[in-house]
This record gives C-alpha cells, structure tokens and sequence, in this order.
C-alpha cells in the first residue's frame, strides 16, 4: 500500500456493484477508508493486507451462459462453487430466470437448472449489463415478449451490445426491437446463420449458446474472442453436448 492517503473521485459510477466487492474484501482485510457515497473513495495510506487462506467464489458472469442453457436447452445442470452470500450483482440472473418460469434449485454452493417453457418479462437489467447478451438469447426462446430495460451502459462495453445483439439475433430470425436503454425481445422459432460475433467475448459466448439451442450449424466469426475471459468455454459446452470447434 501507498505511504501516503490515496484520493479515488469517481464522477460517474454506472456499475456500483462491481464496486462494492472490492470494498468487501477491503473491509475483509481490514483496511481502513472512507466511501464518500460511491463518489469519492480515501484510502488510507500506510497500511498492509494480511496474508489469507479462502476460497473464491466462482464466478456469476461466466456462470451466466450455463445458467441459460440450463434453461433453454432439453437439459439438467448443476453449477458448483457459486455463494449466494456473495456480493456479485450477476447473481440476480438466477432471479430473472425463476421469473420466467425455469425450473431452479438453489443449494449450498451451488444452483440447479432445468429446461422448461419460459415466458417473457420485464427486466431492470440496470444492475447486470454484462448479463444482457445471454439474457436476451434466453428471451428469444421464451413464450411472449421480454424487455430489457435501464441498461443504457451496455452500448458503452467492448461493443454497444444493444446494437449487436438486435443485429445478430434477428439473423436469427429474432423479432427484436432496439431501445435507447435496453432491448424488447418477442418469442420466435430461430434458423441457422452466418453470425458475427463483433470481437466481443460476451457477444460470442451468447451466440455459441443460441446456436447450442438452434441444434442447426451456425459460424460465428471472431469466436477467438472469447479467450478474453473464458478460454475454457468451449469444452465446458462439449460437456452439455455442443458440436463446435474453432477454425482458422
């Protein structure tokens, strides 16, 4: 740690969640600072983290595309390593799927999904941008409509995942509306495409999941992407039975 006091000023804090798990694990250690309501953080200087054994908590984002898949797909999964004590925001992807009719058992450690008929809903997904591009895989297999709302900082992520994904999933024969803020989705019967994947890890990912559902060949360019975070993507999706390989 600095010697000295360090002054964080953050003007505008779109994802405070993210935020807040860092504090966490500052409070955890016992390090002293002051949180000027999420605008401006003062930490103080000369201090020293303590040597740990604990566990980390898997990861909710990634767990995201498995969650969808559970419920999209004729399947039964079972994650492991997931703590609902966490203070991860993507944890409420587990909320939005119950909403829409999946069928979920939440154990110690771990969450159960299995296939059935979703219906479409309302979705605030201001706390869980990173979860719009599976999301909105997700409602386009539901019964209805789904709409995704308050999620203006999705366009400002790797991509302006809004845009990419009304693109890409209406190649898929989607009927998907754009929204300033988010994303209407309407139930459809989806085909095969020739996809682009836009250089985004999460963009691809989703896609790879809706061409896991679609059970008909799909080619999703810049598929590297996903090394970004998840490099063991692929062969985790082997094991659900996915027929994919990366080329070139």
């Amino acid at each position: 740690m600095a010697k000295n006091d360090t002054e964080i000023t953050v003007p505008l804090l779109n994802e405070p969640d993210y935020a807040k798990i860092t504090l966490d694990w500052l409070d955890w250690q016992g390090i002293e600072y002051e949180n000027l309501d999420m605008k401006r953080f003062i930490v103080k200087g000369n201090q020293k983290y303590k040597a740990f054994d604990k566990q980390i908590p898997a990861d909710f984002s990634s767990a995201t595309f498995f969650l969808c898949a559970g419920a999209i797909l004729d399947s039964d999964i079972t994650i492991t390593g997931l703590d609902f004590s966490d203070s991860q925001p993507d944890k409420a992807v587990v909320d939005y799927l119950k909403k829409m009719g999946a069928k979920i058992e939440i154990a110690p450690q771990a969450v159960r999904v299995q296939s059935s008929q979703l219906k479409g809903i309302d979705i605030d997904m201001n706390r869980t941008p990173d979860a719009l591009p599976a999301m909105a895989v997700t409602a386009a297999f539901a019964q209805g409509t789904t709409r995704f709302l308050n999620v203006p900082q999705a366009r400002k992520k790797e991509t302006d995942r809004i845009k990419c994904m009304a693109e890409e999933l209406t190649k898929l024969g989607a009927k998907v509306e754009e929204l300033p803020d988010g994303l209407i989705v309407h139930g459809s019967r989806l085909h095969s495409a020739n996809l682009d994947g836009r250089g985004d890890h999460r963009i691809v990912m989703s896609l790879a999941l809706a061409a896991m559902a679609i059970d008909e060949p799909c080619f999703i360019d810049t598929a590297e992407a996903m090394n970004v975070t998840f490099p063991d993507f692929l062969k985790l999706m082997k094991r659900l039975g996915a027929n994919a390989e990366v080329k070139g």
